[in-house]
Parts: C-alpha cells; sequence; structure tokens
C-alpha cells in the first residue's frame, strides 16, 4: 500500500500542477481538501477523472466522493477495495 500511495502523490502532484510541491509535502493522512492541501472542487474533478482512467475507480456520488478523496491513504484504500472485488 505505501509504493501506491507514493504514486498517487506523484499523480496528485501531475495531476493538479502542484509544482512548487514533492511528494514528501504530502502527508498521506491529511484532508486533501479545506485545511489541508486547500484543494477545490476543480482538484476534486482532476483527481476523480485520475482515479477513473488509471484505477478504474468510478465515484458516483458527492457523499462518497468525499470519503474516498478524503486523503491519499483513503484514496489508496479504495482502489484496493475495487481491484479486490
Amino acid at each position: 500500500m505505501e509504493e501506491l500511495i507514493q504514486n498517487l502523490k506523484h499523480e496528485i502532484i501531475e495531476s493538479l500542477n502542484l509544482e512548487d510541491m514533492t511528494p514528501d509535502q504530502i502527508e498521506s493522512d491529511t484532508p486533501l481538501f479545506v485545511e489541508g492541501l486547500g484543494l477545490d472542487s476543480i482538484d476534486a474533478l482532476e483527481l476523480i477523472v485520475l482515479l477513473e482512467k488509471k484505477y478504474g475507480l468510478k465515484i458516483d456520488t458527492a457523499e462518497e466522493g468525499k470519503k474516498v478523496l478524503y486523503s491519499v491513504r483513503t484514496m489508496a484504500e479504495n482502489i484496493i477495495r475495487h481491484r479486490n472485488q
């Protein structure tokens, strides 16, 4: 799971053009939105597209999106859960 988390950090930086950040600056359990990285709804859409295209993970509702996109770790946990279905 740690390898997946590191990959996700790289992909988040690349997808959202966070050029001034490094993967080490993103805490695995820190919220991605509001107080954490401070991402917004446009960023959420970018992350949803990333998860669907790269990992086949579909997010159907806003509530599900809030849970899946809470942190890098929750994203990784949901990808793993999706793979095991």
